[in-house]
């Protein structure tokens, strides 16, 4: 399994600020599946502690409506640095064989305003979530999601789509 943890190179201006993914070897007959983990809830206080004047940028679109609140959730979804570390030890622990690959790297700040929280997405044909601390033996003492969407991937079997 290769584990890639890239150091910021800048300061972060807050504590939950890392992202984390990771590659399925094979997942409901596709190869390669790239899942984006994150953390579905969160206590509703801890979003006062943060100064989002500071944490939020511009829109990616001026010329559409954008959610603050969308953008208050990718924070929020995201790992402090302690959760980050014990989710990539829990996955290699627990996913060796399963697993090629886990990446995370630190939120680029400041967030673009009219993002998408990967919380917000709906389920569909080829999009779904993982809920990994609903699966047996799971230890982390926080949940987490993972975001995938098969569409983006190869079958198992060439010619079966």
């Amino acid at each position: 399994m290769e584990i890639d943890v890239v150091p910021a190179d800048f300061i972060i201006p807050v504590d939950r600020a890392w992202t984390v993914s990771m590659v399925i070897k094979s997942f409901k007959g596709r190869k390669d599946v790239t899942v984006h983990l994150f953390r579905p809830e969160w206590d509703p206080a801890d979003e006062e502690i943060y100064d989002w004047d500071v944490l939020t940028g511009d829109p990616v679109q001026p010329d559409l409506p954008v959610s603050y609140v969308s953008c208050r959730r990718i924070v929020m979804e995201s790992f402090t640095e302690e959760e980050r570390d014990a989710l990539v030890d829990y996955l290699k622990t627990r996913y060796e064989d399963k697993v090629s690959e886990v990446h995370a790297c630190a939120l680029n700040f400041p967030i673009p305003l009219g993002l998408t929280a990967l919380s917000e997405l709906s389920e569909g044909k080829d999009i779904g979530f993982i809920h990994f601390d609903k699966i047996p033996n799971y230890t982390l003492p926080f949940p987490v999601r993972g975001y995938f969407d098969l569409s983006q991937h190869k079958p198992l079997i060439e010619g079966l789509e």
